[in-house]
């Protein structure tokens, strides 16, 4: 009887582990093959079986003539989706900061902390080959269904999105795994199991190591345990050894059967989207402001286990201030997808975060353990501590951060502002903590032309000082911070301290005015309603009307 074997593809490679832009083609399946082959041949010299980064900066800029900074990109991007302990990545920001400015980002020298780093090389060839989900198919684009223009304009709210965000969507991810699957274990297998034409055999053997670097890729259950496993530990279970060729002689497996059986075992994954959006547990975060009957979609994943993060998922949030700290978010890859004129405070360590197609909107993030990605949205506000921001198809966006990597500017964006991050909450020490984010290195300052729109690096700037001002996190929290985490760089906080000196003026000057009793409530009453124009022009009054409850408030859903 066939072993009760559930297995589905991991959400967090294609989720957080995809550069969300079309990768270069020298980085396609034929090419990648080649440096499968490479590597192995160079096992022990930094090559295999981990990849150091100076060979794979040989590999990546002298064979597949990729820029430096791109190498860079894809392998910092594969260390920091592995590197789950937060002790270990605070260690290596420290290193870091305290051999800058002695080092680029891309080193040459030998004693830098970055040349020290590894990856698994199985792994991170299966992360380079999985890129091709973003690939852009002409065939597709001719049929309609996918297009490589920066975006279709889509006025306000409604409307079905015309290209689906591949990243989020686990049907994709099933079905570019079942299409690739026979690619992808000859990527896996060692030389002397390649025929003399360099293709795999009926008789090839895939190695215990290579079913490892497959798990990247793929878990699942036994039995009607709800414990979930990696594939690895599946494949060595002995009811699954008959239908999958394992041999304890070899301790490998056939080729094909071991193909067989992953086709014929894999299946939804029951942690991803589909799972979330159909039955996942509905939330109630968002008050509703008076004149209001659009309502907030915002669901969770109904069950919820240690190996696997949650997905949080909000929708349609119109004209509302949603806040939220608390242990649904924790850990959590979150999607923000069509929101309007709102204001959401996310105040927890998240592990993911993707905004989508939102306007006129603020966004204050906790600690982001991987990535924030902004797609097709107009004039938002992002607050952030994050390991990496990637920009594509915004226009009028600004974002306050603090990262230790150069935010990507992909295709698309215009009149992009990056400032300094400028707020706090109490907690937010103890949750960069828990993430293992630090305060330096920070290069917000210094984005990366990814998709170089010509070259023109004028679709960014850098936030001029005088427009420049501190945010006000609006709620009463338990926690250790007081200011903001790193300070402020010397010109943003000359510009504060210079507005402080002319509210300081202008208050003696009323003190020293010798105004009468009626003159100062009179004087008061001109500059409340001068101030309350200025909050209604601005936008600001909707702001702080949504932070008061209404009277009646129903009781809001637990999470």
């Amino acid at each position: 009887a066939a072993a009760p074997v559930r297995l589905w593809v991991r959400t967090e490679p294609f989720l957080a582990g995809l550069v969300p832009a079309p990768p270069p083609a020298r980085l396609g399946p034929h090419y990648l093959r080649k440096m499968a082959a490479y590597a192995r041949q160079r096992a022990g010299a930094g090559c295999f079986p981990r990849l150091s980064w100076p060979r794979w900066r040989h590999i990546a800029c002298g064979k597949l003539q990729l820029g430096r900074e791109l190498a860079w990109l894809y392998f910092q991007h594969f260390h920091s989706l592995l590197q789950a302990d937060p002790p270990r990545r605070l260690q290596r920001a420290e290193a870091e900061a305290a051999a800058a400015p002695c080092h680029s980002l891309s080193p040459h020298a030998s004693f830098s902390p970055l040349a020290q780093l590894s990856v698994d090389t199985l792994q991170f060839l299966l992360f380079l080959y999985i890129q091709q989900l973003n690939k852009v198919s002409l065939r597709r684009s001719l049929l309609g269904e996918e297009w490589p223009s920066p975006r279709a304009k889509t006025p306000g709210l409604a409307g079905k999105s015309a290209s689906e965000n591949k990243n989020w969507n686990d049907q994709d991810h099933r079905a570019f795994v079942l299409s690739h699957l026979s690619d992808m274990l000859e990527l896996l297998l060692e030389p002397e199991q390649l025929s003399a034409s360099f293709h795999p055999t009926h008789r090839s053997l895939v190695s215990y190591e290579a079913i490892c670097a497959l798990s990247f890729l793929l878990e699942g259950t036994v039995s009607k345990s709800g414990t979930v496993h990696p594939l690895h530990e599946i494949a060595l279970w002995q009811p699954c050894q008959g239908q999958n060729g394992h041999s304890k002689v070899s301790k490998a497996f056939s080729l094909p059967k071991l193909e067989s059986w992953l086709r014929a075992c894999l299946t939804t994954n029951p942690f991803g989207m589909s799972a979330c959006l159909k039955a996942g547990k509905k939330l109630a975060w968002a008050q509703q402001v008076e004149g209001m009957t659009r309502r907030a979609k915002v669901a969770c994943s109904t069950r919820v286990v240690p190996e696997v993060s949650p997905l949080v998922i909000m929708s349609q949030v119109y004209k509302q201030t949603l806040a939220k700290s608390s242990d649904t978010l924790v850990g959590a890859h979150v999607r923000i997808h069509r929101c309007n004129e709102s204001f959401i405070y996310l105040l927890s360590p998240l592990r993911s975060v993707t905004i989508e197609k939102c306007q006129n909107s603020t966004f204050v993030l906790g600690p982001v353990q991987v990535s924030v990605h902004v797609h097709s949205c107009d004039n938002v506000k992002v607050i952030v501590v994050c390991q990496r921001l990637c920009l594509s198809s915004t226009t009028g966006c600004t974002f306050h951060t603090l990262t230790p990597t150069q935010p990507l500017i992909l295709s698309g964006n215009r009149a992009v502002s990056f400032a300094p991050f400028h707020t706090h909450y109490p907690m937010l020490e103890d949750h960069m903590a828990q993430v293992g984010l630090a305060t330096l290195p920070n290069y917000w300052d210094s984005p990366m032309l990814v998709c170089k729109e010509s070259g023109d690096a004028s679709i960014f700037r850098l936030l001029p000082p005088s427009d420049f001002y501190t945010f006000v996190i609006p709620f009463e929290m338990e926690g250790d911070t007081t200011e903001t985490p790193g300070g402020l760089p010397h010109a943003y906080q000359k510009a504060l301290s210079q507005r402080e000196e002319k509210v300081q003026s202008w208050q003696r000057t009323v003190k020293e005015a010798g105004l009468t009793k009626d003159q100062r409530k009179q004087f008061q009453m001109l500059v409340e309603n001068k101030f309350y124009e200025w909050l209604v022009e601005t936008g600001n009054r909707q702001q702080l009307d949504s932070l008061v409850p209404p009277a009646a408030a129903p009781e809001q859903a637990a999470g």
